[in-house]
């Protein structure tokens, strides 16, 4: 199944492009996308464990299957504020 992974900010400057399509097998989730993606791009996360998905727009865990033609969002983490 193809699975569309899109990348914000920090990790689109790491991959070099906003979106990057994935070959995964039927039954694969959120965690067997990570590994992919940090197989393709060893620099993107120093902790694979701990990186933010949103899989066609909702927050998804590790642990929740993707099917054929999801969109996973990588969501860079965040700081700021006064």
């Amino acid at each position: 199944m193809k699975v569309q992974a899109r990348f914000f900010a920090l990790y689109r400057e790491r991959v070099g492009q906003s979106t990057v399509d994935f070959d995964l097998a039927e039954g694969a989730t959120v965690a067997d996308l990570v590994a992919s993606v940090m197989q393709a791009y060893p620099g993107l996360s120093p902790d694979p464990a701990k990186l933010v998905v949103a899989v066609n727009r909702e927050y998804a865990e590790h642990t929740e299957p993707l099917r054929d033609g999801d969109e996973a969002a990588f969501i860079p983490p965040v700081s700021g504020g006064v």
